[in-house]
């Protein structure tokens, strides 16, 4: 059996995985946020929503999402708002969020777009599907 290459397609995986997660960590920190808050406001980009339904759609705990959102709130990036058509109490993002959350974003398609940019369309859906059944694989 020989040695695992550097020239190996899992080898460069693993390498573009690692420096993709890191490039995508710094505008995280150079904003005071930490590794997750990005993805809360991700999901409240898309629009309000109560807590009860933002920890569900995470995965988070009540008591991991109210830290979250203390310190999130306390940056000025959320703020309390009725949503929905009954006025449920709930989570929205302040102007200040929703500028940030837009930056994020942005850098997350600059990223997105080095790695699939030479790609044409079709190979861009069949790396993405070769890459969901390797996760799939991987999480048996």
């Amino acid at each position: 059996m020989s040695k695992p290459s550097s020239r190996s397609t899992l080898y460069r995986l693993i390498e573009a995985g690692q420096l993709a997660h890191k490039a995508l960590l710094t505008p995280l920190v150079e904003r005071g946020l930490e590794p997750g808050d990005d993805a809360i406001l991700f999901e409240l980009g898309r629009s309000g929503t109560t807590e009860a339904q933002l920890g569900n759609e995470l995965g988070l705990s009540d008591e991991a999402l109210a830290w979250r959102l203390s310190r999130l709130t306390e940056r000025g990036l959320v703020t309390a708002q009725a949503v929905g058509p009954e006025l449920a109490p709930g989570i929205a993002l302040t102007e200040r969020g929703a500028r940030i959350r837009n930056g994020l974003a942005d850098h997350w398609n600059q990223l997105e777009e080095a790695l699939m940019g030479e790609l044409k369309n079709k190979q861009r859906k069949k790396l993405g599907a070769a890459l969901k059944r390797f996760v799939d694989l991987l999480r048996l």
